[in-house]
Parts: C-alpha cells; structure tokens; sequence
C-alpha cells in the first residue's frame, strides 16, 4: 500500500495521576501517579498513528514503565520500512526485534493500528471485525478501604449512572466479607458487584471466602489467587461466576484455563497481550467458547481508552461483560478527555484510526526518535 511503510518511530512520556488520590490493591499495593509511555509511528505519506501503554506499577505484572521505553527503543529500528497495513508483518518484525516484552509491543502494535485506519479511513473497531456495537456498559474499580468508604464509593458512582463495579479485596478474609457485603447492600437487581482479590488469597483464604459468598446476589468472583493451581482448587467451592485475569497472559493460557474449567470470563487487558492484534484473536476464542469478556487494560489515559473503545465495540454484544474507560480514572489527558464516557457509558469514536486527536501541546516533545 502507497505511503503505508514506517519510516519513524517517536517515543514520549507523561505523569498519570489517580483522580481519586489514593488507588489501593491487594498485598499493600497502591498507586498515586503512574508514568505512561506514548509511541507515535510515522509512515512516508506523513501519517502519523499512536498507542500508549501505562503498566500499573512494577508489582503488578511483569513490567514497568521504563522497561516499556527501553524495549521500544530496541524494537522500533525494526519497524522502519514495514507496512503498517500489514498487521502480520508488524507482529513479525517485532518478534524477530526482541522475544517477550508483549507490554512494551502493545503500544507499537496500537499505534501500527491507528496509522492504517487513517490510511483506509475506517476505524480501528471496523478493522478488527466490525462495530457490533458503538456503545457499552462500563465499570468502575473501587479501591480497596474500609466498608463505608467502599460502599460510599459505590454510591457516588451509582449516582452517575454507573451499574457494575469492581472491588478491590484480597486482604484479610473477614474484612474483605465486609467489604463485600456492604457494597451488596448499596446496589440493586441491575447492578453487577465483582469482588477482585488480585490473586491476594491464598487457596485456604479463598475457599473460605467463596464459601462465604456463594448465595450472594449480583455477585462474580475475579482471580482469587495468585495461581492457575490455586484457581481450579477454590472453583469447586465457587458457586459464583469466576472471572480469570492476571493469569490469562496469551492464547495458550486461556485454551489451558478454558479445558480446566477454571472461568466463565476472563478480563482480557490489550497490553498484557501485546496489543489489539493478540486481543483480537483471543477476545474471538473467547467468545467463540462461550466465555465472557471484560475488555481493559492495566492503566491508561485517553489513547489506551480508545484503543479499548475500539476492541469493545467491535466485541459481540453477548459476549462483552465490562469496559473499562481509564481515562475516567485519570487527571491528565493528551486528546482532549477523548473518547468520553456519559451515564456509565462508553462509546467508541466515529472517527478513522483511534479516531482521537493528540494535543502536542501537553505531550510535549519526544524523549526519543529513531535515526
């Protein structure tokens, strides 16, 4: 395709912080102001396509953001001269530039996307099969706290027309059941509570806990324990949807989980798997098995919002359980609060590629380019 080939790779870099202040997980973890990485590509015609990527920490998963940079600075060189409208090859190259570091190619792969979708003038969610829907239902996490602090939290976002909601729990199992309730108790028949330990239980905790709750209404659990292992012990005991996520890390492991029964959904995060491309295909197998899909990523502002818009809309409405909007979750942001959420919301841009707009303004200018 005319002008589709790469000819420079941009990388830049910002502060995200939490709106809320304070972002409280399971094992003590917690988070106020978290680095995104920003990678523009440029084709010879002079277009130019963007991804980002905003790893949650350097305990959350396996990455961290100035891993991120330094993997794209050793990935990009082999991006130059190939298509960006040859998706394939763009996940060849990749693959031949560095083995491993999906968080690191997300944001390229994005950005690859972004710059075909302009060039064929379609959106990215047309490109990945289709607008089957251009809008859904979002959550949004509650961070972990005491009881009233949570149950608090949900009310205020119950009033701006948010229905499902993620709680942070994994703590000491009798609070955590607090937790949990009291949040129950401030929703109603149309809600969805899904209590999210972040792998924080052990087995014996999870038991305990998924025993505890297994009449509760509204209710799915997500990734109770740290293991594959630890999961499938705790699901007979789980009589409630499950939810797998941190696990789930490409094809291979959601087959895996799959075959075990270890899940009804999963939470699938773009960059966790390398970018649209990969979650394409793993959002379709899912789908495909019967299994429901929340589609996220770890963090994020406007350009990893859009790009999990355009994975959403193009995700079959029965199979998509929640979005996530992270750029609802953060102070700053490069495109405009582009794309917005409204009542609980989310919506995908109209747009061709992203279908956002880069303020250059408040990126600033690159910490690094190719030659």
């Amino acid at each position: 395709m005319t002008g589709a080939a790469i000819s420079r790779v941009l990388v830049y870099s910002y502060d995200l912080s939490y709106v809320h202040g304070r972002y409280v997980m399971s094992g003590g973890r917690e988070i106020t102001t978290l680095s995104s990485t920003v990678v523009e590509v440029v084709t010879t015609s002079g277009v130019s396509g963007f991804g980002e990527v905003c790893p949650l920490g350097p305990a959350y998963l396996p990455s961290f953001a100035a891993g991120a940079r330094a993997a794209i600075v050793e990935l990009a060189p082999h991006l130059v001269g190939v298509e960006v409208s040859n998706p394939a090859a763009v996940t060849a190259a990749m693959e031949r530039g560095l083995l491993g570091h999906a968080y690191a190619k997300s944001a390229l792969d994005t950005a690859c996307w972004d710059a075909f979708g302009q060039i064929v003038g379609q959106p990215v969610a047309a490109l990945l099969g289709g607008v089957r829907q251009p809008s859904f239902p979002l959550y949004v996490a509650i961070p972990m706290g005491s009881a009233e602090e949570m149950a608090a939290h949900v009310r205020a976002a119950r009033a701006g027309g948010i229905h499902r909601f993620q709680l942070k729990v994994g703590g000491k199992v009798a609070e955590d059941l607090e937790r949990i309730r009291g949040v129950l108790a401030v929703t109603e028949d149309d809600d969805l509570v899904i209590a999210d330990a972040n792998g924080g239980w052990r087995q014996a905790d999870a038991v305990t806990a998924a025993a505890s709750l297994e009449r509760s209404p509204r209710l799915m659990l997500e990734q109770p324990c740290p293991t594959v292992e630890e999961c499938l012990a705790v699901r007979p005991f789980a009589r409630l949807p499950m939810v797998l996520d941190e696990v789930v890390t490409d094809l291979e492991s959601l087959v895996r989980c799959h075959q075990a029964r270890a899940m009804d959904a999963i939470n699938l995060k773009i960059s966790r798997v390398g970018g649209l491309g990969p979650a394409r295909t793993m959002r379709d197998v899912a789908a495909g098995l019967g299994l429901k899909v929340t589609v996220e990523d770890t963090w994020g502002g406007d350009l990893v919002t859009a790009a999990v818009s355009h994975l959403a809309a193009s995700t079959p409405a029965d199979a998509l359980l929640n979005v996530s909007f992270m750029n609802d979750w953060t102070a700053e942001h490069v495109a405009g609060y582009e794309p917005r959420s409204e009542h609980g919301v989310g919506r995908v841009p109209e747009g061709s590629g992203l279908g956002v707009t880069v303020d250059r303004s408040v990126l600033g200018p690159p910490t690094w380019q190719t030659a």
